[in-house]
This record gives structure tokens, C-alpha cells and sequence, in this order.
């Protein structure tokens, strides 16, 4: 093979090489990606109380009793489709991440009867689930029992509340009565 051969090749792949790397340059201009200026999605989450103090849940604007006065079972199940991720709410439904919610209200916190495994915070709460309790519950459920295991941030809105409350207490064969509303 004489040089002129050698240089011919040579030649093809050196354009061969140039030619990818314009067409590289080329396309990296009319396609070049749009970065974020700050990357990921970012999450809202509560902040953490301060080392020192305890969390306390907020209280709401109007008592749950005068809430429950106008409160819509529809829009109560409408609400607590959010919940279903965890919860069932079915007669002798399946525990999930949580219990079963069908008959909560009026039970003992933390029942055994539900076959479920409680934090030990809850179980350390005592008492049964008033319209009250649940109220303060379901708006920050670690403000109302701090060291609970449930991470749900809690339904700010007392209306909304409400109608979570409303729709709990009509899943039992026997619903609690509405408590009257003070004046």
C-alpha cells in the first residue's frame, strides 16, 4: 500500500470523526435541556416543633359540636377519600397501614378488638373516641397524640373536619348521637 492510499483513509476517518462532532454540536444546540434551578419536587411537610417544647394541636375556630349541626355525610365521604389510602371503612373490613374506621366512634382508643397493632403512644392515651377527641385527632393527629405512628399531616379546615366526622359516625350499625351544641 503506497502513502497516498494510507493518506486517503487517514483522511475518511479524520472527516468521519469531524463530521460526528459537528453533527454532536449541532444537535446539542437545538436540544439542549432546560435544567431546574433547583432540582427534585419539593414536599410540604409541617415544621418539627422545637426541641424543647411540646407539639400541641391547634384548636379549632368553632366547637365540633356546632360543626356536626351542618355537617354533610356525602361530602364527609367525598373527604375521607384520602384516608382510604391506609384505612377501610366497610363493616369487618381489612386493617391496612391503619385500622379499619367502621364503628370508630364512642370505641376505646386503641381497642384490641380491631386486631390491630397500636402505637404505643395511642394505647397510652386512654379514654374512647369522642367527637371531640377525633376532631383534635384527624386536624394533627401528632399534635394530639405526639409519638403516634400515623404521618398524616391533619385536615386544617373545621368544616371539612366535620364532614369526615359526620360520614365516621354514620359507619355503625348504631350512630352515636350528635352532641348538642353549647351556646
Amino acid at each position: 500500500m503506497d502513502s497516498f492510499e494510507l493518506n486517503k483513509i487517514m483522511g475518511a476517518v479524520l472527516a468521519t470523526c469531524l463530521l460526528l462532532l459537528v453533527t454532536n454540536f449541532t444537535a446539542s444546540a437545538i436540544f439542549a435541556p432546560h435544567l431546574p434551578e433547583k432540582p427534585g419536587y419539593e414536599i410540604a411537610v409541617k415544621e418539627a416543633a422545637p426541641a424543647g417544647g411540646k407539639e400541641a394541636a391547634p384548636a379549632p375556630s368553632e366547637p365540633i359540636e356546632k360543626l356536626l349541626q351542618t355537617a354533610s355525610v356525602e361530602k364527609g365521604a367525598s373527604a375521607a377519600k384520602k384516608c382510604a389510602a391506609c384505612h377501610t371503612f366497610e363493616k369487618g373490613g381489612p386493617n391496612r397501614v391503619g385500622p379499619n374506621l367502621y364503628g370508630l366512634l364512642n370505641e376505646a382508643k386503641a381497642s384490641p378488638s380491631r386486631n390491630f397493632n397500636f402505637s404505643a403512644a395511642l394505647k397510652g392515651k386512654g379514654g374512647t373516641w369522642t367527637y371531640d377527641d377525633l376532631s383534635k385527632f384527624i386536624a394533627s393527629p401528632k399534635g394530639f397524640v405526639p409519638g403516634t405512628a400515623m404521618s398524616f399531616a391533619g385536615i386544617q379546615k373545621d368544616s371539612e373536619r366535620a364532614d369526615v366526622i359526620a360520614y365516621l359516625r354514620s359507619l355503625s350499625d348504631n350512630p352515636a348521637p350528635l352532641p348538642t351544641a353549647a351556646k
